[in-house]
């Protein structure tokens, strides 16, 4: 048994926009390391369904609930849902977000605001409604943020302002929920999920890379497994996991 299995075996992980790419690899990770695990939708229900069969067969209980995380009451709703599904909750991974390419001088007051709501107010909404629950198990957080929160990226100032918001949200919750919560972020880089119509941009980016290659799937997940499982006195920190990008 791993050190990962061992610390999750019986818990319960909340894993938010997990229907898909990065979200739905750390549910299953998780799963398969012994954990219960409740994943949140919004419109891609079909496929949210598909990871709860995916889930499922590593003997895990799963359950979806759709949710609208920039919404307070979908919010409330939803937690409330996974609580009472489960008896309570040990692990939430904020992974819900949205990403969008924008000229500076064409960026909407609209494209701002939505933006901000789905990736800062959305992990703000989710923690709060599920801090009763975590205070009560010593539980943690994960906050998924961005090289972009670390480096600027001149097409791409509201989704960067936007992450680099998450990263003082983590340190900020890290210290407000001390000492019965551990608040980390982790910040990925390039990472390739195989999609056909980043292939170019992709390979690009391999060869800026000091690593000499970008990150996949696995390497978030280690990284999310070891937050969910390291000891309470981690906390505050923003891993970039990016193969030395942002350097």
């Amino acid at each position: 048994m791993t050190r990962s299995e061992a610390a999750l075996s019986g818990k319960t992980l909340l894993v938010t926009g997990a229907a898909r790419r990065l979200g739905r690899a750390i549910a299953m990770a998780a799963a398969e390391n012994g954990a219960g695990v409740a994943i949140t939708f919004r419109e891609s229900e079909r496929e949210a369904h598909a990871v709860v069969a995916a889930l499922a067969r590593f003997g895990s209980q799963a359950l979806a609930v759709r949710c609208d995380v920039t919404d307070e009451q979908s919010v409330r709703e939803m937690v409330r849902e996974v609580a009472r599904e489960f008896g309570g909750i040990d692990v939430l991974v904020n992974n819900a977000a949205n990403y969008e390419t924008a000229a500076f001088e064409k960026i909407t007051v609209a494209q701002w605001d939505a933006i901000f709501a789905s990736n800062t107010r959305g992990p703000f909404l989710v923690s709060r409604e599920a801090l009763p629950y975590l205070k009560k198990r010593k539980g943690r957080i994960i906050n998924m943020g961005s090289l972009g929160g670390l480096r600027p990226w001149a097409t791409h100032a509201h989704y960067c302002s936007s992450k680099a918001a998450v990263h003082m949200l983590t340190k900020v919750m890290a210290k407000a929920l001390a000492p019965e919560i551990a608040v980390n972020a982790i910040a990925p880089g390039m990472i390739d999920l195989g999609e056909k119509s980043a292939a170019a941009f992709m390979k690009k980016m391999s060869k800026q890379t000091p690593m000499r290659r970008n990150g996949t799937a696995a390497d978030i997940v280690a990284a999310a497994m070891f937050f969910a499982t390291a000891p309470q006195f981690i906390t505050g920190q923003i891993l970039a996991v990016d193969g030395g990008l942002g350097l």
